[in-house]
C-alpha cells in the first residue's frame, strides 16, 4: 500500500520535473531587414507616381527596376516587392516581357472613384458638424485667404496644392479611423486627377466659391447642408471629368 508519504514523495518528484522542463517557446521567424527598405521603396515610389502629371501625356510612363534599385542604393528584391503592393494598390500595372508601367485610370474609372470619395468626404462633413472644435473649422477658411478676391488664376498651382489639403482635411476632421483608412488610397488617385482639373473650364474658381460655402456651412453646424454641398462639389467634378476629360480614354 502506498503510504502518504510515498504519495507526497511522487507528486514533489513530478513538480520538480514539471519545473525542469523548458517552457514553451514562441515561434519567431528572423528579422527580415529587407522590410524596412521595401517600406522606403513603396513609400519613395508612391510619392514619385503621385508627384507626376501622369494625364497631361498618353506616353506610357515605365518604370525601371534595375535603375530605381540603382537609384535608391538598395537590392532590387525590396524594389519589386514595393512594385508588387503598388500594384495592388491600382497604380502600376506589370505587364509580361514587358516591364511595369504607371497607370492611367479610364474615364469611367475616375468617375467611380470620384463617385466614391463623394460619399466619404460627405460623410466626413457630416460628422465635422457633430464633433469638430470651432478653432478647427477656422483653420479652414485661413486655408483660402490669400485666394480671395480673384487671385486664384494668378497662383494656380498654389492654389491646386490648398485645394488638394482642403479635401484632405475634411476627411482627416472626421476623426472616423475607418474613414480615414478608406480614403487613403482612394485620395492619392483623386491627387493626380484634381491636379490635371483644377486649370479646366475656370474650375479654380468654381472650386474657391464652392469651398468657401462648404466652411460657412460647416461653421454654421448646418449638417444637412454642409453633407450637401460637399457631395456635390465632388459629383460636379465627375460631371466635368465626364464631359471634358477626353484625354482620359
Amino acid at each position: 500500500m502506498m503510504t502518504n508519504n510515498t504519495r507526497s514523495g511522487g507528486a514533489a518528484a513530478a513538480q520538480d520535473r514539471a519545473g525542469s522542463e523548458p517552457a514553451p517557446r514562441i515561434a519567431i521567424q528572423p528579422i527580415d531587414t529587407s522590410f524596412s527598405f521595401k517600406n522606403k521603396a513603396y513609400a519613395a515610389l508612391k510619392n514619385v507616381i503621385v508627384s507626376m502629371d501622369i494625364y497631361r501625356s498618353r506616353n506610357d510612363i515605365r518604370l525601371d527596376e534595375r535603375q530605381l534599385a540603382h537609384d535608391f542604393g538598395i537590392s532590387r528584391t525590396p524594389v519589386r516587392e514595393a512594385m508588387a503592393q503598388l500594384e495592388r494598390e491600382g497604380f502600376v500595372r506589370s505587364v509580361p516581357r514587358r516591364g511595369v508601367y504607371v497607370v492611367r485610370k479610364t474615364k469611367e474609372e475616375v468617375i467611380q472613384l470620384i463617385t466614391a470619395w463623394a460619399a466619404l468626404e460627405s460623410m466626413a462633413a457630416r460628422l465635422i458638424t457633430q464633433n469638430a472644435k470651432d478653432e478647427d473649422i477656422a483653420r479652414l477658411r485661413n486655408m483660402f485667404a490669400t485666394f480671395e478676391g480673384g487671385q486664384v488664376r494668378a497662383h494656380l498651382d498654389e492654389y491646386s496644392e490648398v485645394n488638394i489639403e482642403f479635401h484632405q482635411t475634411i476627411i482627416r476632421m472626421s476623426e472616423n479611423t475607418v474613414l480615414l483608412d478608406l480614403a487613403e488610397n482612394l485620395f492619392t488617385h483623386m491627387r493626380m486627377i484634381r491636379r490635371k482639373t483644377i486649370g479646366e473650364k475656370n474650375r479654380a474658381d468654381k472650386s474657391i466659391r464652392d469651398h468657401m460655402n462648404i466652411i460657412e456651412a460647416l461653421e454654421a453646424r448646418d449638417t444637412a447642408r454642409a453633407e450637401t454641398l460637399v457631395r456635390d462639389h465632388a459629383l460636379g467634378l465627375a460631371e466635368h471629368v465626364a464631359r471634358y476629360a477626353d484625354y482620359l480614354d
